[in-house]
């Protein structure tokens, strides 16, 4: 009966060591110009820089209501400032833009000269589980500010699955 509960408790400890990596594929939401949110005068382009966006992903424009809008266009249009009629525009405060397929998505602001004054943002999204093929190497899990409890359970649950392993193997 001993060896039925650590074999048990082996095949719990895989399946944790092997769904939990899964979870770092999820999708995340972005929360456009992080707590500055989507305002005159801010760097959407450095922002974008130092994002990763992938199918699945969604990116959140939050603003004062009739202060700003959002206006998705063609690359053309982007660089020109031109809301076409059949550009999408959302203007709730809190617009919620999901990113359904890879590829590049331009947005601007579409009140007054907000464009012209650089209120815009470009990105690129890439595949869900695609590396991202510009960037330089990617900082490990640690590294990153998001990543360290992250880093500190997977390491836990590793340390858990190989000690489970030992002791189902010590069982048999």
């Amino acid at each position: 009966m001993a060896s039925k509960q650590m074999l048990a408790v082996a095949a719990a400890a895989v399946a944790l060591a092997v769904l939990l990596p899964a979870r770092g594929a999820a999708a995340t939401e972005h929360m456009v110009g992080d707590g500055n949110g989507w305002i005159l005068g801010f760097d959407y382009a450095a922002w974008a820089a130092t994002k990763q966006f992938r199918v699945g992903d969604t990116l959140v424009f939050r603003y004062k209501g009739t202060n700003h809008t959002v206006v998705e266009v063609g690359g053309a249009d982007f660089k020109a400032c031109n809301k076409t009629a059949s550009a999408n525009e959302w203007s709730s405060g809190e617009d919620r833009v999901a990113l359904d397929k890879e590829g590049r998505r331009w947005f601007f602001c579409g009140v007054g000269d907000h464009c012209a004054k650089n209120m815009k943002l470009k990105i690129t999204v890439l595949a869900a589980g695609a590396p991202d093929p510009g960037a330089p190497e990617a900082p490990t899990t640690a590294s990153r500010p998001d990543g360290k409890a992250r880093a500190r359970v997977a390491h836990a649950a590793a340390a858990a699955a190989v000690t489970a392993a030992a002791a189902a193997m010590l069982a048999l």
